[in-house]
């Protein structure tokens, strides 16, 4: 796959390992006869370390051998979470500490999640890039701060704290960006 096709959400093997694409930037050259620089902020789906990729726009690299499956979280227990695949009824069991940074935005509703297959064994999961999520708890807003863009913490449903506009309030459904963590819009 080349530079310039690897978009996020891909799954490319680099070092030997699968890495999920999460973030690109393009950096053209400035100079006559340079080439332009692709980076890439990865995931290493087996270790869920952090990875920088830096290549030059004939550079490629290779595809990851995945397969995408829907799942439905369905429950956790004391070392793991529990999900349904869709299509055959499989249990996928991840521990907690694989997926704790994407379960920040899963809840028992959610549709879209897709389980991660690498070698016939999921290694994780991909929530979708917005959700929608209950504000539980957040401070009251102050009558006639609307004019300012003001922001405030609130903790969703899912125990997550995002900067949210001052006037939101308590029970209101907001939408997330799964990416960054930040808040979107009302939903």
């Amino acid at each position: 796959m080349l530079a310039k096709d690897i978009k996020p959400g891909a799954i490319v093997v680099y070092q030997d390992a699968p890495c999920l694409i999460e973030a690109v930037s393009v950096q053209s050259p400035s100079a006559r006869g340079a080439q332009t620089l692709y980076k890439y902020r990865a995931r290493n789906l087996i270790t869920r370390q952090k990875v920088d990729i830096t290549l030059r726009g004939g550079e490629s690299l290779e595809e990851a051998d995945f397969v995408r499956r829907p799942v439905k979280y369905i429950y956790s227990d004391a070392t793991h979470h529990h999900f349904l695949d869709q299509t055959d009824y499989n249990d996928y069991a991840l521990p907690h500490e694989a997926i704790a940074e994407q379960m920040q935005y899963v809840t028992e509703e959610l549709e879209g999640i897709q389980a991660l297959i690498f070698n016939g064994e999921c290694v994780s999961i991909q929530v979708p890039w917005t959700v929608t999520l209950r504000i539980v708890e957040c401070e009251p807003g102050v009558r006639g701060n609307s004019a300012t863009s003001r922001s405030k913490p609130a903790k969703l449903e899912t125990g997550l704290v995002v900067q949210v506009p001052e006037y939101l309030e308590p029970g209101e459904l907001i939408k997330v960006d799964t990416r960054t963590g930040e808040y979107l819009s009302r939903a």
